[in-house]
């Protein structure tokens, strides 16, 4: 699975079984994980001090720009965006929509809470696409599965709880990224059989930022706290333009990590975010989980990682 160009989030649960590669090729496919792994909260760190001055809204629009910038010449030598039919536009488009709103939603998130909170909370996704794989696509998920994603939310639930009572909605928000990247995943799984996968980034990144660009401009002058958008000084400017950049270098490690690796062995590595987040949090603001959010952390983790055991399991029966 190569098409992320959130570049941060984790990798769906629904995998089936995959060529075997050679054990060097796995060997690297892991370290690349573990780098990005390390390396993704960055983008979110970049976020949380760029909101400082600027708006979420207007952070994610650099982040969608900086991303296209860099990928669009690669795009274009691959001559990926041509044959485009006005029904594959659309699902480009719905997808760009679901990526802004989700990349809105957790800057929003990454702009009033602790880094690792966010992202420990976001982790419900793939229990999302669990549940919204059974519900929408008629996939088997048995009781066991079922029963994990209950047991993560619950998980997600003890970190969320401390948050809302200091903030409010604010804390709600990395469960609606989830929410919003489950469906774009869904949308993603559609569409890649027939899509160039430099293609499906380039339209991701397009219409994000066209969709997020249209909330800025409705939301100027309106004293929006994430669509009223602001001249940033040189220190936002390089800011928001460091998130741009983490992302695609950090998604560069993700794509190459894939092509090396099954994605049932890499997909559990990613829960090395919250560890990374963590520190990260720690050393540039202060934040650092109390003891109920770990505990709620260590159940979000163990539960997604009893889910892509199982969905390792079946897919072998599959096999």
């Amino acid at each position: 699975m190569t098409d992320h160009p959130a570049a941060r989030h984790p990798v769906s649960p629904h995998i089936g079984p995959a060529p075997r590669k050679p054990s060097g090729e796995v060997t690297t496919g892991i370290a690349l994980m573990i780098v990005f792994a390390l390396i993704a909260p960055g983008i979110d760190i970049f976020a949380k001090l760029a909101t400082q001055t600027v708006p979420p809204g207007e952070v994610a629009l650099a982040r969608f720009v900086v991303q296209l910038v860099l990928l669009l010449p690669v795009v274009i030598w691959r001559g990926a965006f041509r044959n485009q039919t006005m029904m594959s536009l659309a699902s480009h488009a719905l997808r760009g929509l679901l990526l802004g709103i989700a990349t809105v939603c957790f800057i929003s998130a990454v702009q009033k809470m602790p880094v690792a909170d966010a992202i420990s909370i976001f982790f419900v996704e793939p229990m999302i696409l669990t549940i919204l794989g059974g519900l929408l696509l008629g996939e088997q998920v048995g009781w066991r599965r079922y029963a994990a994603c209950l047991v993560g939310f619950l998980g997600a639930m003890i970190v969320v709880r401390p948050s809302f009572d200091e903030l409010g909605w604010v804390a709600l928000l990395p469960i609606g990224t989830a929410l919003a990247f489950a469906f774009y995943l869904l949308l993603t799984r559609h569409l890649a059989p027939r899509e160039d996968p430099y293609a499906m980034q380039g339209y991701a990144g397009l219409f994000g930022g066209v969709f997020v660009g249209i909330a800025l401009l409705m939301g100027s002058g309106t004293g929006s706290a994430i669509f009223d958008p602001v001249w940033p000084d040189l220190n936002g400017w390089l800011l928001m333009l460091g998130v741009g950049v983490m992302a695609t270098i950090s998604h560069l490690f993700l794509v190459f990590a894939f092509r090396k690796a099954p994605a049932s062995v890499l997909a559990p590595l990613q829960y090395l975010e919250i560890v990374a987040a963590t520190i990260f949090g720690y050393l540039v603001f202060g934040d650092f989980p109390d003891l109920l959010k770990w505990l709620g952390i260590t159940i979000i983790i163990g539960s997604g990682l009893f889910i892509f055991w199982r969905e390792r399991i079946v897919a072998a029966r599959r096999d």
